[in-house]
């Protein structure tokens, strides 16, 4: 009787934390510096450290209104402590803010940070935004939501 009792409470403890909502808070998902992958002839962009990959295409379409010559180009992307994914390069007039998403990311802010598009930009983490450097521009503080401080350029 009190094996069968003993089994009966392990397996009803066994039970409740499986329909119980695990959650681990608080989470940091920043990564210390950017990524500079480059793009293969297909617009296929891979980073092995961080296993990030997806086809910039649709990205360089919505930039350029051009997505044929995508081989080659440079990117720049970091993620925030949120886990929003920043991705930018030169000649881009805007920086993407992407969430992720079930096998994709997804576009949540599109930042106009050049009217002529950018020279040679660089991402920088910092404790609650992401810096945008560009050459001898003043560096711009971005967030998920925009520019926080700075003007555009």
């Amino acid at each position: 009787m009190k094996q069968l009792t003993a089994l009966l409470l392990l397996t009803s403890g066994m039970l409740l934390a499986g329909c119980s909502t695990l959650t681990l808070t608080p989470v940091d998902y920043a990564w210390p510096i950017e990524i500079r992958p480059e793009t293969d002839v297909h617009g296929f962009l891979r980073d092995d450290r961080t296993g990030l990959a997806f086809n910039v295409k649709p990205l360089m379409f919505a930039e350029t209104a051009d997505s044929s010559k995508v081989g080659g180009i440079s990117f720049r992307i970091i993620r925030d402590a949120e886990g929003y994914y920043y991705v930018v390069a030169p000649k881009f007039k805007n920086v993407y803010v992407f969430a992720g998403a079930e096998g994709a990311l997804k576009l949540k802010l599109a930042i106009p940070v050049s009217q002529t598009g950018l020279v040679s930009p660089a991402l920088n983490q910092r404790t609650s935004f992401i810096q945008l450097v560009n050459g001898k521009d003043k560096p711009l503080i971005l967030t998920k939501n925009g520019i926080q401080e700075g003007e555009k350029k």
